[in-house]
């Protein structure tokens, strides 16, 4: 701190993000250094209010409140962790330029000693300027008038009172005040600096109910608002960096306790790396393919074209998000979170930030896949028939017995549901624990869930991921976009290494793939299909059509698709069959244009037994497979309406058989009449 001068609060280093062929995809610069004001600049309500919130005795203490250090000690011995940090705005002026954001004893006493010693360098105008041009306010602003320019297109000295107050809320905690994210939140925060201005005489009751009542409206000018792809890059990236710095991502806990420390913990290392993308000159290196991007978005825009009614904030009502991963390295190459748009406001990415109940399109996960694991097989002979406090089938009719496969093909809720009941919720969810997903709630262990129950719900990257799963012999990959990450002189800081965690047997994955096949051959997608190239997939539709899913993979891609209101109502038309499988089919089939077909893997063993084999497909039970699964009283449960009927050509059972024979000349009968593939091995003694 000795070394520093006032062009020490002004420093900051340009970060850069790369496609995969090297295309610049963005510049990170923390506008500290463009926006910088000084303190004649700063209007008297910023300092008023930052004074009144974050530290009332400012001009009357030499740089540490040792009363409020008390205080904080008091609260840690009580609390039994540090839960206030008593800091003045001095000492948060000195972690943000000369330490890092850690709450330990000793970072408190480096943080005292250093602003004591900035009290005897700089005036307290001269602090209250740095102070106010260096902090951050989320979304790549630091400073106030950066702030001000990109949430409200104004100069700080144009804004009302009002407007002050909600910036200042957000340096408080710039994730949880986001008012990008979060916007309730920072009216909320705002409210209270105005309370604390007004208890302190600063502004008198009229000031104060005008300010209290005026509505907040964000301008941000497009060239501020980050696409959505960068928004998952800056996500990922942030993400990385955390993990660097040694935190452990958890998705599951044992108490409440236990997960509001993490969230709380969570918070603060997020918010401390995600600032360092726009000040550390980072290079950035993606997986992103900028040519899938824009046909991905291009196939969401197009087939939502003729839904024109926008919300309150000017936003197209009826959205949509999607993600695309690379089969053969686990990462995404495309993400898309809405349909495009030229308005000012904020852009949510529901590809990773929004959670919608995910209807039939989860079975595969938490029912079917540990089901084959199991002991069931595609040709395990099952019973549709009405089950007592159950799921329905539509026009209360029934198919009967019909095999597992025929089951998974037209999405026959009676049947996830027994299966389920069989497995149980706690088993199921401990699958999807496993592969992820973070939004499993206590109420979720229930049996809405084999239908899509959730509490909370799925995002269309959780789902992505979790199908890739399946085509990854079980295998579970974090489909990140970050490839590399290297300082501004070249200096690796971070690479990615393939690192795989075992969600499912291979074999169980393998047979759930091949039953798969069926929903497009001849199930709810059926003629949602690639030409000859192999296609695996799955439908989703929940109660009213309020919310459609198709996920689905080739051997090149697994891409999923979500469509439906932010606030669930329902869609005219939407189902996992029509909007998300027609958007899905029109990317997949660009992407796979100059592609081999090439067919899945199979199962290393046929699992199943003669008995089940000879019973084979029912033509019979096939005529029934029409007709919707019924609402029921649960939750959001999944609808199917299977188009048509049609038979599935009987799939071939695959099994190894290994025999010795003595001598060169293999004995009539040894191999069945029907093999397709044989190896031969000789041993010479």
């Amino acid at each position: 701190m000795r070394h520093s001068s006032p062009s020490t609060f002004r420093q900051t280093e340009t970060s850069e993000v790369y496609a995969a062929n090297g295309t610049r995809i963005s510049v990170l610069k923390g506008e500290k250094d463009v926006y910088y004001i000084t303190f004649d600049q700063i209007p008297t309500y910023v300092t008023q209010a930052i004074i009144s919130i974050e530290d009332k005795k400012f001009y009357q203490h030499g740089g540490v409140d040792y009363k409020a250090i008390v205080r904080a000690l008091i609260a840690t011995m009580r609390d039994k962790e540090i839960t206030q940090g008593g800091s003045t705005i001095t000492q948060q002026l000195a972690r943000t330029i000369f330490l890092t954001s850690e709450k330990t004893w000793q970072r408190k006493v480096e943080e005292i000693y250093i602003a004591s010693e900035m009290e005897k360098k700089y005036s307290k105008d001269q602090i209250l300027e740095f102070y106010l041009n260096n902090v951050y306010f989320a979304n790549g602003y630091y400073g106030i008038q950066a702030a001000a320019k990109g949430y409200f297109s104004k100069d700080i000295g144009d804004l009302t009172l009002s407007e002050i107050c909600y910036l200042l809320a957000i340096p408080n905690s710039p994730t949880y005040y986001d008012p990008v994210v979060n916007p309730a939140n920072t009216i909320s925060r705002r409210n209270l600096i105005l309370k604390a201005m007004y208890d302190d005489g600063v502004i008198g009751d009229k000031t104060y109910q005008s300010a209290l009542s005026e509505e907040i409206i964000l301008n941000r000018t497009a060239n501020t608002k980050n696409n959505y792809v960068e928004t998952y890059i800056y996500y990922c990236a942030t993400r990385e960096l955390m993990a660097l710095d040694g935190f452990e991502f958890k998705n599951d806990f044992t108490t409440a306790e236990g997960q509001r420390a993490y969230d709380k913990a969570y918070e603060e290392s997020y918010n401390q790396w995600n600032r360092s993308l726009f000040t550390s000159g980072y290079r950035i290196y993606t997986s992103i393919d900028l040519n899938m991007q824009n046909q991905l978005q291009n196939a969401i825009d197009t087939n939502l074209e003729e839904f024109t009614d926008v919300n309150d904030e000017g936003i197209y009502a009826l959205q949509a998000a999607a993600v695309c991963i690379d089969n053969k390295t686990g990462m995404t190459k495309a993400i898309v979170g809405g349909r495009s748009q030229e308005v000012t406001g904020y852009t949510l990415n529901r590809a990773y930030q929004s959670y919608r109940q995910p209807g039939s399109s989860i079975k595969p996960l938490l029912v079917y896949t540990p089901a084959l694991e199991r002991g069931y097989t595609p040709d395990t002979i099952v019973v549709d028939e009405e089950i007592e406090e159950g799921p329905e089938n539509a026009g209360g009719t029934y198919a009967g017995e019909m095999t597992l496969r025929q089951a998974v093909a037209v999405s026959k809720n009676t049947i996830a549901w027994k299966l389920y009941e069989e497995l149980t919720p706690q088993v199921g969810i401990a699958y999807l624990k496993k592969l992820g997903f973070s939004k499993i709630e206590k109420d979720d262990y229930g049996m809405a869930a084999c239908l899509g129950g959730l509490t909370v719900g799925v995002s269309p990257l959780e789902m992505a991921k979790a199908y890739e799963t399946i085509y990854n012999d079980g295998y579970m990959r974090n489909p990140t976009c970050i490839t590399k990450i290297t300082d501004s002189k070249g200096n690796v800081i971070y690479e990615t290494t393939e690192e795989e965690i075992e969600v499912y047997k291979e074999n169980a994955a393998r047979t759930m793939t091949d039953m798969l096949q069926s929903v497009v051959t001849d199930g709810t997608a059926k003629g949602i299909d690639l030409g000859d190239m192999p296609v695996a997939g799955k439908t989703g539709t929940t109660n009213s059509n309020r919310d459609g899913w198709f996920v689905g993979y080739t051997d090149y891609y697994t891409t999923s698709v979500w469509v439906g209101y932010d606030i669930p109502k329902e869609v005219p038309g939407l189902k996992g069959s029509t909007y998300p499988a027609k958007i899905w089919n029109e990317f997949m089939a660009q992407i796979h244009e100059r592609l081999t077909p090439v067919p899945f893997k199979k199962p290393v063993e046929y699992i199943g037994n003669d008995e089940q084999e000879a019973g084979g497909e029912n033509p019979e039970n096939m005529e029934n497979m029409e007709g919707l699964e019924g609402e029921e009283p649960f939750g959001v449960f999944d609808e199917e309406n299977p188009e048509g009927g049609e038979q599935r050509e009987e799939q071939p059972a695959y099994r190894i058989i290994t025999q010795t024979f003595e001598g060169t000349e293999i004995p009539a009968g040894a191999i069945p009449e029907d093999a397709t593939d044989i190896e031969i091995t000789t041993v010479t003694e």
